[in-house]
C-alpha cells in the first residue's frame, strides 16, 4: 500500500512536477508476467525515477544496510524500504549471492518486475562497467525476458556524495526491446552461457545509453581508486568487493560506495 501511495499521491506527483522525467520505449514493457529491468546505474535517484515511470510495480534487491542501520534514521529507513516492498540482501554473508538469486527468482516467478543494476554499484565516472552474471542466472532460472533500461542525466542531477539533487537537467529513461534468452533454456549454471548473456545485456545498455564501456567491474575500479586514501576508505566500499569472490561477482545488488 505504501508503494502505491508514494507513487501516485505522496512522492510521485512531486517528482514528476519538479523534474519532468521523459521516457522512450515504454511500449517495450510487458503488460503481464515477470521480467527483469536491467539498468545502468549512475545515481541514487535512479531507484526513484525509473519505477516512477513504470505502470507496474518494480521490486529491487536492496542492500541490508538500509534495513539494519541504528538510530532514528535507521528506523525510518527500515520502515520506508520495507513498506515499499524492497527485499534485503546481506552482502557480507557467505551465502549472499545465493540468497539474492533465490529472492530474485521468487519475485519473477510471481509474475512481477525485478529491477537490477548488473554493474553491482553506481558508476564511479559515468562510464558503463562490466556486468555481474547474476542477472543472467535469474533470467534463465525464472524463464523471463530482460528489458535493458538506460538512465539519462541522473548522474548530473545527483552525483555520488551529493545529498540534495539538482533541479536540472531533466532525467530520462529509455526502455529497450526485450531480450529473449529462451535459446539457453536449461543451461542455468553454465558460466560461459551466463557470461555471454550478461555481455549481450551490457552491449544493449551501451547502445541505449551512449556510455563508454569499460571491461572491468566498477567495484574493483572504486577499490583501486580509493587505495591511495588508505585502508579505511577502501573498506567503506564493502567487504564483498574487497575480497572479489566468485559469488560476489554474480551479485547484481548495489554495493556500498
Amino acid at each position: 500500500m505504501l508503494y502505491w501511495f508514494l507513487k501516485f499521491i505522496g512522492l510521485g506527483p512531486w517528482l514528476k512536477a519538479i523534474w519532468r522525467p521523459w521516457v522512450e520505449g515504454a511500449e517495450n514493457l510487458p503488460k503481464a508476467g515477470g521480467a527483469i529491468l536491467a539498468s545502468n546505474h549512475l545515481s541514487f535517484c535512479d531507484s526513484f525515477f525509473m519505477p516512477l515511470m513504470v505502470r507496474r510495480r518494480v521490486t529491487f534487491l536492496a542492500k541490508a544496510e538500509y534495513f539494519t542501520s541504528p538510530g532514528i534514521k535507521g528506523v525510518l529507513s527500515r520502515l520506508f524500504f520495507s513498506g515499499i516492498g524492497q527485499v534485503a540482501v546481506d552482502r557480507d554473508d557467505a551465502d549472499a549471492a545465493k540468497g539474492a538469486l533465490t529472492a530474485g527468482v521468487r519475485i519473477l516467478a510471481a509474475g512481477d518486475f525485478l529491477g537490477i543494476y548488473p554493474e553491482g554499484t553506481r558508476s564511479p565516472d559515468g562510464r558503463l562497467y562490466k556486468g555481474k552474471t547474476g542477472v543472467a542466472r535469474m533470467a534463465l532460472e525464472a524463464g523471463v525476458p530482460v528489458i535493458p533500461v538506460a538512465m539519462i542525466n541522473t548522474d548530473r542531477i545527483q552525483p555520488t556524495g551529493r545529498k540534495l539533487p539538482r533541479l536540472r537537467p531533466r532525467p530520462g529513461i529509455k526502455f529497450g526491446k526485450p531480450l529473449d534468452f529462451s535459446r539457453y533454456e536449461g543451461m542455468a549454471g553454465d558460466r560461459f552461457v551466463e557470461r555471454s548473456m550478461t555481455d549481450e545485456i551490457m552491449y544493449e545498455l551501451m547502445q541505449l545509453s551512449g556510455q563508454e564501456y569499460v571491461d572491468s567491474y566498477a567495484a574493483k575500479v572504486k577499490l583501486q581508486t580509493g587505495a591511495h586514501l588508505g585502508f579505511g576508505a577502501a573498506r567503506g566500499m564493502g567487504h564483498a568487493d574487497a575480497v572479489g569472490s566468485t559469488d560476489a561477482d554474480r551479485m547484481p545488488v548495489e554495493r556500498a560506495g
